[in-house]
């Protein structure tokens, strides 16, 4: 008989977390699954819960006797910039590496993203994990994501240690976009950047397939996880259908984001720009070597996250003389809010 392991999940409450722990539920034969948040979670009568507060207590219990650490625990958000969030999302990571070190746990799965990569020019379509990590220096979620990458590594750079850090694309679920899919395809649509870069869609499902995959295998090193291949500009086109859009120069896009956001008209980072117009599509060799095989393809994964609403069932041209008009009511409103923005200022 197969001694247990004892996997521990932070972030368990998590759209991410709650799925990790059914999947391990799931696959591993001989697993103790302990599901960490600070919030109650809802498991199975199997799964450990624990009320933690990973900023604060006393992490050394509660991963006493584990052999891998799932750390999904996040306190960062792509769409909005908070330098405090960023230093507490780092300070948390630090105590449960320290804690992990402290009561001897061998394997870390960390969770990063494709982002780091950066959108640039000259980009290779896809993405190997071979390419260099440069994230958009002014797009401040992705260069938090490879500072929590530096500082896992760093960890398993000690030998008896291993460290699972996936990079995954947009995430999206059932009938909803994940936060970054959402700022993503906001920061497509209105006044937006020139370029058409492929684009890629995770279901969160095959996340949580990807996560018990290198939990199984002990796997050491970084992998990405996107579905094979991409969805081309054309494509893409045709499954959104028509949309209100106006063509501007990057740094153009980028200026009015900035005034956008400053005056709490939009979310839209300014940084996350040139995700939008330059590739940054990645491969998943590395991770279909694990024998991981995603449930879903980027189209499939797209389609079940949008519901069809009544503008999808209208026909084609109509759908295209809406979208103009929307167009520039987009386009009044954008330069209504920056005329507002502007006098708000100089009262200030």
């Amino acid at each position: 008989m197969c001694v247990p392991v004892t996997v521990v999940i932070t972030g368990a409450a998590g759209a991410v977390g709650t799925r990790v722990v059914r999947r391990l539920e799931r696959d591993l034969e001989a697993v103790d699954i302990r599901a960490v948040d600070r919030v109650v979670v809802g498991a199975g009568e199997g799964v450990d819960v624990k009320i933690v507060d990973l900023a604060v207590d006393d992490l050394t219990s509660v991963f006493a006797g584990a052999a891998t650490i799932v750390h999904l625990a996040t306190t960062v958000t792509p769409d909005v910039d908070d330098p405090v969030a960023d230093d507490l999302e780092l300070a948390i990571l630090r105590r449960v590496l320290d804690a992990a070190t402290e009561v001897g746990v061998g394997h870390m799965v960390v969770l990063s993203t494709a982002m780091v990569y950066g959108a640039w020019v000259g980009n290779p379509v896809p993405l190997t994990e071979e390419a260099m990590v440069r994230p958009n220096p002014d797009f401040g979620w992705a260069s938090v994501r490879a500072a929590v990458e530096q500082l896992a590594l760093e960890w398993g750079r000690v030998p008896g240690r291993v460290v699972s850090v996936l990079r995954p694309t947009a995430l999206v679920a059932d009938d909803a976009l994940g936060q970054l899919a959402r700022v993503l395809h906001a920061a497509r649509i209105g006044i937006a950047a020139e370029g058409d870069p492929p684009v890629q869609y995770l279901h969160v499902d095959d996340l949580a397939g990807a996560i018990s995959t290198v939990i199984s295998a002990r796997f050491d090193g970084v992998a990405n996880v996107a579905p094979d291949g991409w969805i081309p500009p054309d494509s893409l086109a045709d499954l959104e259908g028509p949309t209100a859009r106006i063509r501007v120069p990057g740094w153009a896009a980028r200026g009015i984001a900035a005034l956008r956001s400053r005056a709490g008209l939009s979310p839209i980072p300014p940084g996350i720009v040139p995700y939008t117009s330059h590739s940054w599509v990645v491969a998943n060799d590395r991770l279909r070597m694990l024998g991981w095989q995603p449930d879903y393809s980027n189209e499939e994964a797209w389609v079940v996250s949008h519901e069809p609403n009544a503008l999808d069932r209208l026909p084609a041209r109509r759908r295209q003389e809406l979208a103009l008009v929307a167009a520039g009511l987009v386009l009044a409103g954008i330069l209504l809010g920056i005329v507002i923005a502007v006098r708000r200022f100089r009262r200030r």
